[in-house]
């Protein structure tokens, strides 16, 4: 869970910048690929996805200089991030869901700020 209170307000800022009225279509199947992204220092970047129960979300990341990622819902008032990476200049992964939910995944820079690459794929539950 949250240990760091300024990750935590980071993270939740995020989650409220892309709730859910501004939750951008990811198409199941179809990979979004974003090859640049200018994060500034201290600055970040979140892409939001609803997802249903068993989705699983496949991401991949690089950057210009390490950035902390994770992944994360609201409920409530509560802030909750399944996934939580310390700083690194790459990753990637996949998530499994297990609530259908409004997920986000947010990039936090350092103090030089970053170049993001990043690709995502939902994939459907397995059956």
């Amino acid at each position: 869970m949250i240990t760091h209170s300024r990750q935590a307000k980071v993270a939740l800022l995020s989650l409220a910048l892309c709730g859910c009225a501004s939750t951008p279509a990811i198409s199941p199947g179809v990979p979004r690929v974003v090859p640049r992204v200018v994060i500034a220092p201290y600055g970040t970047h979140s892409e939001c996805a609803r997802l249903a129960r068993g989705d699983r979300l496949d991401y991949q990341y690089d950057s210009s200089a390490p950035l902390r990622f994770d992944i994360g819902y609201r409920e409530g008032s509560d802030v909750l991030m399944p996934i939580v990476r310390g700083p690194s200049a790459s990753a990637s992964g996949t998530y499994e869901t297990l609530i259908e939910h409004d997920y986000c995944m947010t990039w936090e820079a350092g103090p030089p700020g970053a170049i993001l690459r990043y690709r995502i794929l939902v994939r459907p539950p397995l059956r």
